[in-house]
């Protein structure tokens, strides 16, 4: 998978994207072709919107140490079902949108869900991750600082109760 760059040629082929849970068999080909567009957009939108959120939901929160390991690494996040792809580091003053050249320290990918169950604190990313739902590629030692880091803090954010 390409994270690092804005392609014109989609990262995760069409017939293997996965399509999210609960939806409708014969959304698939419409719900496909989007995602792949999708794909293809510049990061730094989705990328402002989810450091914004993490400087709410994670920043408070993040041990000094944990703050240390990641200022100025570029961690880049391809969210699969829905093709969105994003990219930030850590800089002085909370999460920044990281440039599409930037060259990225660690990978992570998984579906939509998989990323909420991990934010809400429903599923350990270890299981995830042997379960192959969660994929992580590049530096081992920065992954495992953002995994016991969350790990520590717990989730981010708590399902609304109906």
């Amino acid at each position: 998978m390409n994270f690092g760059h804005n392609t014109r040629t989609s990262s995760t082929p069409s017939q293997l994207r996965p399509l999210p849970q609960g939806l409708p068999a014969w959304m698939a080909p419409m719900h496909r072709r989007l995602a792949d567009l999708v794909e293809r957009l510049p990061v730094a939108p989705p990328s402002f919107v989810l450091a914004r959120a993490l400087d709410r939901l994670l920043l408070g929160r993040l041990p000094a140490d944990a703050a240390v390991a990641l200022r100025g690494r570029v961690i880049a996040m391809h969210v699969t079902d829905f093709g969105i792809r994003v990219k930030l580091k850590l800089g002085p003053r909370g999460f920044e949108v990281a440039s599409e050249q930037s060259e990225v320290a660690l990978t992570i990918a998984a579906t939509s869900e998989g990323f909420i169950r991990l934010a809400r604190g429903q599923d350990d990313p270890d299981r995830l991750f042997f379960e192959r739902k969660l994929l992580m590629q590049g530096d081992t030692e920065l992954g495992l600082v953002l995994k016991n880091t969350l790990d520590a803090i717990g989730p981010l954010f708590v399902a609304a109760r109906h």
